[in-house]
């Protein structure tokens, strides 16, 4: 038995709980795996809340949260190719397992091993916010000296994405509340604070021809804001709002599998996709690490350490 965080039913803060559960037998195309990190994303409580179907594996309640994990591998279900027992992994739990938990399943495609001088740690914040910021970027191919708007550059996925464009020799202006200035600029980032300024004002002073490129990740009114200050609207990437069509923009190609999780290590051994971690809980304090991610006040990146 292992203990793990989920919830009861679909709903609200209220219906999460701690619960011991047995180790999950791995199925085809899946590896069980000792549980070292755990990524925290506003995707998990999305989940939680029964807004997004399909991603839960057909599994009964109560169900575990979180999406993506590092750890080390237990056992093995059957057509796993690359993987064995006793490898340091990370990736995502696509068929309901859950990562706030002491051990869980993986999908092996989903799956790569963690390279030698990668922290588990680090390893743990790539399958989300790390292959979004590449496929994102990769979707855009602007070529070195192009300028990019970040709607939302505070979290781990903006910041990701902002680290990676600077990179690619690109500029970047970003876009967020008071509290994310500090580590947006750290960075190199051209910060616009939307609680203090006219974003689509600022945001022209600085580059009034347009942008070639913006990456949304904060979606609604503040999408629609920003979407006409593209240069041409087929650039404008949205990350969580996929009503971005309607504007003429695109929602993110997402690639999934193994050989991008390689890419987004090689990147981060290299410097160029290093995360900004800002906290790190241990398991008991699961409540806490979603809240800050779930009530928008976190900056960069949360992770759960388990093990």
């Amino acid at each position: 038995m292992g203990q793990a965080w989920g919830f009861g039913r679909y709903g609200g803060p209220e219906v999460q709980e701690f619960f011991d559960r047995p180790d999950p037998v791995p199925g085809r195309s899946e590896v069980l795996i000792q549980v070292d990190v755990a990524g925290v994303n506003p995707l998990d409580h999305i989940l939680r809340s029964g807004l997004v179907d399909g991603l839960d594996g057909g599994r009964p309640f109560p169900r575990v949260l979180g999406m993506e994990a590092a750890g080390t591998v237990l056992a093995r279900g059957e057509d796993v190719n690359g993987l064995e027992v006793g490898d340091a992994v990370f990736g995502f739990a696509l068929t309901g397992g859950g990562t706030y938990a002491e051990t869980t399943v993986l999908s092996a495609p989903n799956t790569a091993r963690i390279p030698e001088g990668l922290s588990a740690t680090v390893a743990a914040t790539l399958p989300v916010a790390g292959t979004t910021a590449v496929d994102v970027l990769d979707q855009l191919s602007l070529p070195a000296g192009a300028t990019i708007l970040v709607n939302g550059v505070g979290g781990g996925v903006g910041l990701a994405v902002a680290r990676l464009a600077i990179g690619r020799e690109l500029r970047v202006i970003g876009t967020g509340s008071t509290a994310k200035r500090e580590h947006a600029e750290a960075i190199g980032v051209r910060f616009i604070d939307y609680t203090a300024e006219d974003v689509a004002g600022a945001a022209r002073e600085l580059v009034p021809d347009g942008f070639d490129g913006i990456v949304d990740l904060a979606g609604g009114t503040s999408l629609r804001k920003v979407a006409p200050l593209a240069q041409d609207p087929r650039n404008v990437i949205a990350v969580g709002d996929m009503s971005v069509p309607d504007l003429g923009g695109r929602f993110v190609e997402r690639r999934l599998d193994r050989e991008n999780l390689e890419r987004s290590a090689r990147l981060a051994l290299e410097g160029l996709l290093a995360p900004v971690i800002t906290a790190v809980h241990p398991l008991s304090d699961a409540p806490a690490a979603l809240a800050t991610v779930e009530n928008g006040h976190t900056s960069g990146k949360v992770v759960i350490k388990v093990a």
